[in-house]
């Protein structure tokens, strides 16, 4: 029997058409740029804010080429004589002068009356007759025309959570008073929050209960969504909840940004899979446009700056999805970058798909911490798990992501908690189990310390399995010093209980620089140093040389890191910390981490099993490391041991070619890996 489209189509093509292309779109190119990709799906444009066919509504704005023809019709009809996949794109939440003459009421405004507009366009209101009558319409529209296996939508869920719609449709959906602005301290602020998850979820609701009947079962509508945390929470998508009803994820992520590095793909392809489940595909949409900051539409992307983002991709369990900005380009070097990707994956496609992470250590993430412990500032809010997640790439420690409701079905050794403040009764009861039966906990900064309103509890929720209390003070800084004469973040920790110290040399002190939670607890592996001057030289002595301010306690297998040096790490990679952190994870693992890998290098790893197999992928990191914007080329690195708890007769290398024996012995297996350029994958028979 074969399987439904959304569980058999790998690799994607988008031409992002422009209203000029009906003029200028050469079918018979892009055929065959289709065939050189090996692509079993195509994503074509067909309504929303411009229609690239003649749609009955006359206010559906066509393009401004088109005239009476039906481009999107064409490409359809080429793509399923090549035998392609074929899912309408629509961008669905703005609409032109005339759409909002003729229905003012359907579009979102501000407190003063004022429509919202993006441009010359003008933003539709989620809970309008645009979303809940008229769209549903154009989604029956395309699919009686054209029966596409589905529809998707670049822009869906309408305006962010700091821009409230005050239309009387939300009016009376909310049934209290609209808050009168985006303010944290306001309960029906917070309110207004998860009731605009909840709106947002009723659009994807009511769009797949009309492609389903429309178009049948298999015809799914499917949002587009980003791949960080952060980006859903302000633009009020719920990650969990999007998971639960999405057969396949379509993940609009399109480029590395310089503040979280290419090992930000494969960390959202985990965490991800961690709700999807390991079965269902996530293809992505990577742009072969210049995309970045600044950002050129019809330029190309360099190169290596496109492959290392898909290869990431590719080890977080990611599939490819090329996207270029219009039909045609002077710039006609993002046209070479796609193909040797997707020949590769296409070669290769059976191993990267229908696996198992393995994985001991869980690395805890929450949207509603974010929301409601991150509040103003949720990209800080992220900070200590972008930090974990950097020290444990540098440490080759393999992870998976754990969302804060599913810490009973994990099968982690050890679950770091980096400072997710907002963690419910529950999420704690179900944390000190975790802990309760043996196994590890990591657990920093501010975590259970607020309620899930937000809310400050009296102390740490997770108090008495930590060892701490809090006393409701901090020390330190969150920022860098503004000038060597100001020495507030020149503090240090000193070294107590060596266990934390591998690798840290012949030292006593750690350079800190940061913000401690204050804490009573009998014990400390890291005490506080207080700042001193740093300037000038003469003046640079410790007054307190030492106190007993712990900012590290151990207890058992259970650690609570008072420092915030995940925080740090994200914001500048300083070794010690990277090191520090690296190190707790190690020692409340006890030994249970299933891949070591020996060499000089940055390199992502990856473990996972599939059948009888182990599969690692190692992907080289160590490009431009000193230079933000563009990667400009790929530097190799190698040799290197690799070494997986298992047994194995045979290597087989993916990308490099050929075979090799591996050695094993007492239940692990060890395989030499030589020069690596951009990425590698081992097969482990």
């Amino acid at each position: 029997m074969t399987a439904a489209w959304y569980r058999r189509t790998l690799r994607w093509a988008q031409t992002n058409l422009t209203e000029k292309d009906p003029a200028r779109y050469d079918a018979d190119w892009w055929r065959d740029q289709w065939r050189r990709t090996r692509v079993q799906g195509v994503i074509v444009n067909a309504g929303g804010i411009v229609a690239y066919y003649p749609s009955k509504f006359p206010l559906q704005h066509r393009a401004a080429f088109l005239e009476d023809r039906d481009l999107y019709g064409e490409i359809v009809a080429a793509a399923r004589s090549e035998g392609l996949v074929v899912l309408a794109r629509m961008d669905s939440n703005r609409a032109h002068q005339s759409f909002y003459d003729a229905h003012p009421d359907w579009f979102a405004i501000d407190a003063e009356g004022n429509p919202y507009r993006a441009g010359e366009l003008y933003v539709a209101c989620v809970n309008s007759p645009y979303y809940k009558e008229f769209l549903p319409t154009v989604l029956e529209e395309i699919i009686e025309r054209s029966a596409p296996e589905g529809i998707t939508d670049n822009s869906w869920s309408g305006l962010d959570r700091d821009h409230i719609c005050y239309c009387e449709h939300c009016r009376r959906g909310f049934t209290e008073d609209l808050p009168k602005r985006a303010d944290w301290a306001d309960p029906a602020y917070r309110r207004w929050i998860l009731w605009s998850y909840q709106t947002r979820l009723a659009v994807w609701d009511l769009n797949n209960s009309v492609t389903r009947r429309v178009g049948g079962p298999d015809c799914l509508w499917i949002g587009m969504n980003g791949g960080e945390v952060v980006a859903q929470s302000k633009r009020l998508r719920d990650d969990v909840e999007i998971c639960r009803r999405a057969s396949i994820f379509l993940l609009d992520s399109q480029w590395r940004h310089d503040e979280t590095g290419f090992q930000a793909n494969a960390d959202s392809g985990k965490r991800l899979h961690g709700l999807l489940g390991w079965d269902t595909l996530i293809p992505e949409s990577t742009a072969m446009y210049d995309a970045g900051t600044p950002t050129f539409r019809l330029g190309s992307k360099p190169e290596p700056e496109a492959r290392m983002w898909a290869v990431e991709g590719f080890a977080g369990g990611i599939q490819p999805w090329w996207h270029h900005i219009g039909s045609v380009h002077e710039d006609r070097r993002q046209y070479a970058t796609a193909e040797p990707l997707f020949r590769w994956h296409s070669e290769h496609e059976s191993y990267l798909i229908d696996r198992e992470p393995v994985a001991t250590v869980g690395l805890l993430w929450s949207q509603r911490s974010v929301d409601f412990h991150g509040k103003d500032r949720p990209e800080t809010a992220m900070l200590p798990y972008r930090g974990f997640v950097d020290a444990l790439i540098r440490a080759r420690i393999p992870y998976v992501p754990v969302h804060a409701d599913h810490v009973a079905e994990s099968a982690c050794a050890v679950i770091v908690v980096p400072n997710v403040g907002v963690l419910t009764d529950s999420q704690c009861a179900a944390l000190r189990a975790f802990a309760s039966g043996g196994r590890g906990l990591v657990v920093t900064g501010e975590s259970s310390l607020y309620d899930e309103w937000g809310d400050r509890r009296a102390d740490f929720a997770l108090a008495d399995l930590l060892g701490v209390h809090h006393t409701g003070e901090r020390r330190g800084v969150t920022g860098s010093a503004a000038s060597w004469e100001t020495f507030d973040g020149h503090s240090y920790l000193r070294i107590e209980d060596r266990a934390i110290a591998d690798g840290l040399g012949d030292t006593d002190l750690v350079p800190f620089g940061g913000q401690l939670q204050v804490v009573r607890s009998d014990r400390a592996a890291l005490t506080f140093v207080p700042p001193f001057p740093i300037y000038p030289p003469e003046k640079s002595w410790m007054v307190e040389p030492r106190t007993d301010v712990p900012a590290l306690v151990l207890r058992d297998r259970t650690a609570y890191l008072a420092a915030d040096l995940d925080r740090l790490y994200a914001s500048y990679h300083h070794p010690d910390h990277g090191r520090v952190l690296a190190n707790l994870v190690r020692w409340a693992a006890a030994g249970e981490i299933p891949l070591e890998v020996a060499g000089t290098g940055v390199l992502d790893c990856q473990l996972y099993r599939q059948g009888d197999a182990l599969i690692v992928h190692l992907v080289n990191l160590d490009q431009g490391g000193a230079w933000r914007g563009r990667l400009e080329e790929l530097t190799p690195v190698g040799p290197f041991t690799v070494r997986v708890k298992g047994t194995g007769r045979a290597a087989a290398f993916l990308v490099g070619g050929g075979e090799v024996e591996v050695s094993s012995t007492d239940g692990w297996t060890t395989v030499e890996v030589g020069r690596i350029t951009d990425h590698e994958v081992v097969v482990i028979s």
